[in-house]
């Protein structure tokens, strides 16, 4: 079993102390985000668990428990987002000389194999139309180079929170949004890829296999069997059983809890709003056997 950590909340960003706690221990409870009612409980000890995969905006709080995730005998894959968003639609994210700094402190730890960049959401706006995703992501994968050798992006989907969130953001900082025609992702997508290669990264496409086929990038496999594999030295018997349809990601369950991330970016899905993603942060039990 691969264990998701969390693409629901930041996990290493602000609930590294509680994941520790539950890796002693041995196990974590999850609540169905559609039935609060319904709780299973994980085991996360080294027969149960054949690796981790750890989604952030911020990995740094989290290195010293990275040390011992990797002491303790389990492959991770980092999942992490770096973009450069102006502050109207990235309130409270790390600085992106800092991520790209902490990222190379991973690679150089436990390896390349062991860090993703996400360049994801990709957002049109007034604030980030096309040209500046170009003259960004490229800097961007300079400052990555070796950190890492794949760079996952997605286009924004646009979900009711989505709408919601991003509809609030453009009322509040005056700025504009849409959703442009497919050929336009297409177009701006084969552009970062070029750049992406010219700095040694493979560029894939998350969740949009038909955008994929049009811009002619790979799908990327976010939960990786077979990144997790290279870097356990072994073989992982993972299923090809995503959480959706679009996704070719291998079977994983998933540990963290909806409405419980306090960044505040304004295109999130994973909240409904962002004083609820604070209020619930600050009322977090770190003894707690579930977010």
């Amino acid at each position: 079993m691969i264990i998701s950590a969390s693409y629901r909340t930041d996990i290493p960003a602000f609930y590294g102390d509680w994941f520790l706690a539950r890796l002693r221990e041995g196990m974590v409870r999850v609540r169905n985000p559609y039935n609060a009612r319904q709780v299973s409980e994980i085991a996360l000890t080294p027969e149960a668990v054949d690796g981790f995969v750890f989604w952030t905006r911020n990995v740094t709080p989290f290195l010293p428990v990275l040390e011992e995730v990797a002491a303790r005998g389990f492959p991770f894959v980092v999942q992490h987002t770096v973009l450069g968003y102006p502050r109207s639609l990235d309130r409270a994210v790390v600085a992106p000389e800092r991520a790209v700094a902490a990222l190379h402190r991973v690679a150089e730890r436990f390896g390349p194999a062991s860090v993703v960049w996400r360049y994801d959401p990709v957002v049109f706006s007034s604030l980030t139309p096309p040209d500046w995703h170009r003259d960004a992501f490229g800097r961007l994968a300079d400052a990555m180079a070796g950190a890492t050798d794949e760079v996952v992006a997605s286009l924004l989907q646009v979900y009711r929170k989505t709408a919601r969130n991003m509809a609030a953001a453009a009322a509040r900082h005056g700025f504009t949004w849409d959703d442009p025609p497919e050929a336009a992702k297409a177009a701006l997508l084969r552009d970062l890829s070029a750049l992406a290669a010219d700095n040694g990264l493979r560029l894939t496409l998350c969740g949009q296999p038909a955008l994929a086929a049009m811009a002619d990038l790979p799908e990327s496999a976010c939960v990786d069997a077979g990144r997790l594999s290279t870097i356990a030295g072994r073989p992982l018997a993972a299923l090809n059983r995503p959480h959706r349809k679009t996704c070719a990601c291998a079977e994983s369950r998933d540990i963290g809890a909806y409405d419980t991330c306090p960044h505040g970016c304004a295109y999130c899905y994973a909240v409904r709003s962002p004083d609820l993603g604070r209020i619930h942060h600050k009322a977090h039990d770190v003894g707690a056997s579930w977010l």
